[in-house]
């Protein structure tokens, strides 16, 4: 799997693309924005109607809005939708009618403390409408009658997801996840969509070891009615990352798997360590995205959070300021090759067993000091073959041994190749 030289810039037009489409954990605006992904990679897009139960949720009424507004006492229009998505309350109901300032003040959402930006609101599983505004905007409202609009459905329709399975070797998966639920925030999360849509453009095609399972699915709903869906599917997932917060100029967060010390856990940090940039590493906690449903204890799913700046760690968090000029075209690349460091150590850290265990086989006669006589890193291919022969007991995992040994994992793995070579590992 190579990395395209424009990765960064193409991932960026994707989320300029997806910008400007009002999403939200059901209806058109996530089909609108699964087709758009369609023309980048072979999405399958799934549909599970409401009313559906899953564990102990239902799959909810699908929402649809088409515009909203607020007009002032003259007639003015002090709120309008169509100039900005976060303007509703997500899954406001339908509404036409007129109140007083002080009636009206209950459904409208601020920011006292960040005056000039719109918040992101959401009343998914209780009733209710309401506007979001940019504080300054609430203090300039006089006394007097104000006509609320909001031309919005609830009814009976689907929940729709998309997903892409690219099978390897073997059936073993890795299952890649993004929330595609947020309306118009780049970095929360265009960025983790735009991601894995390039992450799998990649792979189309590539020989894996492992199976791959990309999700594009709105965030917690979404994740519980795939799982309760697909249960037999569950028991091939042995790594996976939920990608978010990937486009802005925050170092790289890693929150851990509910184990603590998965596979992935280690090959995250491991990369996050030797990648050159700020990084900071936290136990699992049971809030954040969908990683808290594939963790809970009744899955226990070995899969971590790889993010940027942590959930909820930035000033612009789902507020109007989480907009294109967040994030920039240079960190979704250094993102992108972080996630694709990680896939490549996956795909090869393998267990091995020495077939000369007893005692260390005799090297030079089998000409392997000549394999690497060239090589500028000959003293430490040396040890590394040393390292790869003494631990290949079928316990440790080159990268167990690559950290044990203080030695880059792509010397120990150039060294595991040439010791299957010499029928010293398999």
């Amino acid at each position: 799997m190579e990395i395209m030289a424009s990765v960064g810039s193409d991932m960026y037009s994707l989320a300029e693309k997806l910008f400007p489409i009002c999403r939200s954990i059901t209806g058109e605006g996530v089909r609108q924005s699964l087709r758009i992904l369609q023309e980048y990679i072979p999405l399958e897009i799934h549909e599970v109607p409401s009313g559906t139960p899953v564990f102990d949720w239902t799959v909810p009424p699908e929402w649809n809005i088409r515009d909203a507004w607020i007009k002032g006492p003259n007639g003015e229009t002090i709120v309008d939708f169509k100039c900005n998505n976060l303007h509703i309350l997500q899954y406001s109901i339908p509404i036409h009618q007129v109140f007083e300032l002080e009636d009206l003040k209950k459904h409208l959402f601020t920011l006292p403390d960040q005056p000039d930006l719109i918040p992101y609101r959401t009343s998914y599983y209780q009733q209710n409408w309401g506007f979001c505004l940019a504080h300054h905007e609430l203090q300039r409202l006089s006394e007097g009658s104000y006509e609320v609009y909001i031309d919005a459905s609830l009814e009976e329709g689907s929940l729709t997801y998309g997903e892409l399975y690219l099978p390897g070797e073997s059936t073993q998966e890795v299952l890649l996840s993004a929330h595609i639920c947020h309306p118009s925030l780049a970095n929360d999360n265009l960025s983790g969509i735009s991601l894995l849509t390039f992450l799998a453009q990649c792979m189309l095609g590539q020989k894996n070891r492992y199976s791959y399972r990309f999700l594009f699915i709105p965030g917690t709903i979404g994740s519980i009615t795939w799982l309760a869906l697909n249960e037999p599917k569950v028991q091939n997932i042995q790594h996976g990352l939920v990608a978010s917060l990937l486009g802005d100029a925050g170092g790289f967060t890693y929150k851990r798997s509910r184990r603590g010390d998965a596979e992935i856990d280690k090959v995250a940090e491991y990369v996050l360590k030797h990648s050159g940039h700020p990084y900071q590493v936290f136990d699992f906690f049971p809030y954040g995205y969908d990683e808290r449903q594939f963790c809970s204890p009744g899955f226990n799913l070995p899969i971590g959070n790889l993010t940027r700046s942590p959930f909820g760690g930035y000033p612009e968090y789902h507020t109007s300021g989480d907009n294109l000029q967040l994030i920039q075209a240079q960190y979704l690349n250094d993102s992108f090759d972080i996630y694709h460091q990680i896939i490549k150590i996956l795909e090869h850290n393998n267990y091995y067993k020495n077939l000369n265990p007893k005692c260390e086989p005799q090297l030079g006669k089998r000409g392997l000091y000549d394999a690497i006589g060239g090589d500028s890193d000959q003293k430490k291919l040396q040890m590394a073959m040393l390292w790869i022969l003494n631990f290949s007991d079928g316990n440790y995992s080159l990268l167990d041994i690559s950290e044990r040994a203080e030695l880059p994992f792509y010397l120990i793995l150039k060294m595991s190749k040439v010791l299957i070579e010499y029928e010293l590992i398999a």
